[in-house]
């Protein structure tokens, strides 16, 4: 299994905190240079693909702006975890790819921890064995994350069908 850096946040990250209002008349190439900048400044610069966010309650509440999620898609994290997500927050992230794991004890993790993700359980692992059960991803949802995103999922699916049919 993978191991995953985590940026530990507080609760109640709203979507203003992960694309700022500020940013958000460019492109997502910029907005996600300014995803979390009034938390942790350094975030956007040194974040690597494949790390986690690991959040308190009610990550993502606020508006419906999907560019909250495509920031970290964007920046390559892997996932998130945390208790519970805003509901506009969890559509967009799953529509977009990004997978959100949803973890009581996501607030016993570190930031700079290390963990890996088993999403088939679905549990968080850290470097000392513990183990941190989550709530059950529905099969209909990790489709969408493996594939990327529901339009890549869609273009896929639209694809093999073309070629099925010839």
């Amino acid at each position: 299994m993978t191991a995953h850096r985590v940026w530990r946040l507080g609760a109640d990250v709203d979507t203003d905190a992960l694309a700022p209002g500020h940013a958000m008349k460019h492109g997502i190439d910029i907005i996600a240079k300014h995803s979390l900048e009034a938390m942790r400044p350094e975030f956007a610069r040194t974040v690597q693909p494949g790390d986690v966010i690991v959040a308190g309650p009610n990550f993502g509440i606020g508006s419906s702006r999907e560019q909250a999620a495509a920031v970290l898609v964007h920046l390559g994290v892997a996932a998130v975890i945390a208790p519970s997500y805003g509901g506009l927050y969890f559509r967009n992230a799953f529509n977009l790819g990004l997978l959100l794991l949803t973890c009581a004890e996501a607030e016993s993790l570190q930031d700079g921890d290390t963990v890996s993700l088993d999403v088939a359980r679905p549990a968080v692992r850290t470097g000392d064995g513990r183990e941190l059960a989550c709530e059950r991803v529905p099969d209909f949802l990790m489709e969408m994350v493996r594939a990327g995103g529901l339009m890549k999922q869609l273009q896929q699916r639209f694809a093999n069908k073309d070629r099925d049919a010839r």
